[in-house]
């Protein structure tokens, strides 16, 4: 039989449900993502509206030159960008991306192998824009042209 002096007071579950309830409701998602470019790079302002024109292939250049678009490989930080960007769950991304080079429309961005490679990669080539996790923030080779949150 459920009593208060066998499990605690009522308000104590109630406490403890908050609790609970607020460390799950940080979903792993929530993380900042950026886009960024190399601080010596060409690009030097990024509109929430170019970026998603960038990542949707429905645009491949701005008033500079772009030399390369990066994409981050499959998992939690390339699924809340797109998500954050693009309001695309990572089926939806896969499934456009599929009829727009079926199609001859667009190519994908570059997948790098990882955050680091990324990195990289953009800072070998300054005309290159690419996304990176929130920890890239206060990277001094990168410029950061947008937050996603």
């Amino acid at each position: 039989m459920w009593s208060s002096d066998r499990f605690g007071s009522p308000s104590c579950w109630i406490a403890l449900l908050v609790v609970l309830l607020a460390l799950g409701a940080h979903p792993a998602h929530a993380e900042e993502v950026l886009i960024v470019t190399a601080r010596t790079g060409t690009v030097e302002t990024l509109s929430r509206d170019e970026a998603e024109q960038l990542y949707l292939g429905r645009r491949a250049t701005l008033a500079t030159r772009i030399s390369m678009l990066l994409d981050l490989p499959p998992g939690r930080t390339r699924d809340h960008f797109y998500r954050t960007l693009t309001d695309k769950n990572p089926s939806q991304i896969r499934a456009y991306w599929s009829r727009m080079v079926f199609t001859g429309r667009a190519l994908p961005p570059k997948e790098a192998a990882d955050a680091g490679d990324a990195r990289r990669l953009l800072l070998e080539n300054p005309g290159a824009i690419g996304y990176l996790p929130g920890r890239y923030a206060d990277d001094p080779e990168l410029r950061i042209l947008l937050r996603l949150e």
